[in-house]
């Protein structure tokens, strides 16, 4: 069984690629015609694909965060790789 650390990252992930996926094919069905995307589609893909990036890195840091175990000594300030 997985652990549940593990399960929430995989509902971020797979939330987060469902949200990519779901905004890609909006665009594709409003400014798509006959396998050809607009310039105003093709420039609304690239801020998609940039906020996509966006997402995943904050998520990601989300997610540090609020996983983070105090015990597990990986923020010890006091350790031997302290800087």
């Amino acid at each position: 069984m997985l652990e549940r650390d593990r399960i929430v990252e995989i509902v971020a992930a797979v939330g987060a690629v469902g949200a990519m996926i779901a905004a890609m094919y909006w665009i594709g069905t409003t400014y798509g015609n006959g396998g050809d995307l607009g310039t105003d589609g093709g420039q609304l893909l690239v801020a998609v694909i940039a906020g996509f990036v966006l997402l995943l890195t904050a998520v990601g840091i989300a997610l540090a965060y609020a996983l983070n175990d105090p015990e597990d000594g990986l923020d010890d300030a006091d350790g031997p790789n302290a800087a």
